[in-house]
């Protein structure tokens, strides 16, 4: 036999002998079964407890407003832009980095990509 299927027999094995013993195992003495009164109350229970922890909640004060956060979200994805042109440009292109920020170089590569020969 292959691998495989002594693999597949063994997996079937062991499962045919967990079924066993679940089957033979001594059932569970069962609570009472509870009436529907009580399941209602139970209910209601639960729906008074979570009335009262929403009433007794204090209001989240957040340290950094949402609007500051978006702000602050877009001044680091323009620096990281800044950043990876001047990095793009100047160490991988072996350019001097400041002239990636300048428009005559951006006017350059515009006039190359649009050249219409």
């Amino acid at each position: 036999m292959s691998t495989n299927q002594s693999e597949k027999t063994s997996r079937r094995a062991l499962k045919e002998e967990n079924h066993a013993t679940k089957k033979t195992k001594a059932p569970k003495e069962s609570p009472k079964a509870s009436s529907a009164s009580d399941k209602q109350s139970r209910k209601q229970q639960k729906l008074k407890q979570k009335a009262e922890r929403l009433e007794n909640r204090r209001p989240r004060r957040r340290i950094f407003p949402i609007w500051l956060r978006i702000i602050i979200v877009l001044i680091l994805a323009a620096a990281a832009l800044v950043a990876g042109l001047m990095i793009g440009y100047g160490i991988i292109g072996d350019g001097v980095p400041t002239d990636a920020l300048k428009k005559e170089t951006w006017q350059h590569i515009i006039d190359i990509v649009t050249k219409a020969e």
